[in-house]
């Protein structure tokens, strides 16, 4: 059998370098609610950024796993 080039993913989106920021394009160009507080928008960001390592450390190993046991289930059972 002849040896075939293995072409690349073009579809892959380019990557930043290390280092460089990402600017989030939608954050910037999305206007603020007027009706809103803008203090206690910041707020919410700020209680929703730690939210999941708030979770992840209330979690018992016990949960944790079950969880986990869960979650590979649900791929396991979406590949047939």
């Amino acid at each position: 059998m002849p040896d075939r080039s293995r072409k690349g993913r073009s579809d892959a989106a380019p990557r930043p370098a290390p280092g460089e920021e990402v600017i989030n394009a939608q954050a910037e160009t999305e206007p603020i609610d007027p009706q809103k507080d803008p203090s206690a928008v910041a707020l919410g960001r700020k209680g929703g950024l730690k939210g999941g390592k708030a979770r992840a450390a209330k979690l018992t190993p016990e949960r944790r796993s079950e969880i986990a046991r869960k979650a590979a289930a649900a791929r396991w059972d979406r590949t047939t």
